[in-house]
């Protein structure tokens, strides 16, 4: 599933485009909305490939003093917005879903429940960012930007597979990451955590989509408007393939 999707820009971890991906009535559009981990390491040049691929938002879930300098100066023209979506104050939800748990799919649905505003917050900025694509990271951009990703594809009405597998092309470039820096891969106990609690990633996955994603995030005060805005921004309903396009001539979406 990754071809194409996976963005190399030097100094990006875990980075892919969503572009492709089978929604209800369509597919994603490519350049719309990219996920990857902290981008902060990016070069020169790899500031220069995002701004190519047509980013022009990069929404970051990460908490402040999480990350340190950019290595390089970011494109003048590029938005930053700063929306941490972890809530470290509210003690009693990271002592039951915190540590290793946090770091599979596990805690998402008592998230979604939980903190419903911050993901609204998170959604309706995607949904009304400037024109052009949108990033959307965490630190390594596969547990908090791949809760906004699923809920994003669950708007769409992505199915549980197609969310789930896209959630699993972050292990093997994290995995080889950890291995650089000397630290086992967590993918296998990920896996073990998920299995003694008799689930797995789509069935986690389809426990979220199966409700009314839109009604929920609407209650917590996503506007009826930012959803339409969402299905314009991301939704395609020709060109499944992704486009031959060069880095100076990015696709800027609205």
């Amino acid at each position: 599933m990754a071809g194409c999707r996976e963005l190399t820009w030097d100094g990006l971890l875990n980075g892919r485009d969503l572009g492709g991906l089978p929604v209800r009535g369509g597919r994603v559009r490519w350049g719309a909305v990219v996920r990857s981990g902290n981008p902060v390491f990016l070069s020169a040049d790899g500031w220069a490939g995002l701004w190519g691929h047509g980013v022009r938002t990069v929404v970051d879930l990460t908490d402040s003093g999480e990350d340190g300098p950019d290595r390089a100066e970011r494109p003048a023209g590029l938005t930053t917005l700063r929306l941490p979506l972890d809530d470290h104050d509210d003690t009693e939800f990271w002592g039951r879903w915190g540590g290793p748990l946090s770091c599979t799919p596990l805690y998402y649905p008592a998230f979604v429940d939980r903190f419903p505003r911050r993901i609204a917050e998170v959604v309706g900025a995607v949904a009304t960012a400037a024109p052009g694509g949108v990033l959307v990271h965490c630190g390594s951009g596969r547990d908090r930007a791949g809760l906004i990703v699923l809920v994003l594809l669950g708007l769409l009405g992505a199915s549980a597979e197609v969310i789930a597998a896209d959630h699993a092309l972050s292990h093997e470039p994290l995995g080889a990451f950890h291995a650089v820096q000397g630290r086992a891969d967590d993918a296998p106990e990920i896996e073990r955590l998920l299995t003694a609690h008799g689930t797995s990633t789509p069935q986690v996955v389809r426990s979220i989509t199966s409700r009314d994603l839109a009604a929920h995030l609407r209650a917590a005060g996503l506007a009826r408007q930012d959803l339409a805005a969402l299905r314009g921004r991301m939704l395609s309903r020709s060109h499944p393939e992704a486009p031959a396009r060069s880095v100076d001539t990015p696709f800027l979406y609205g």
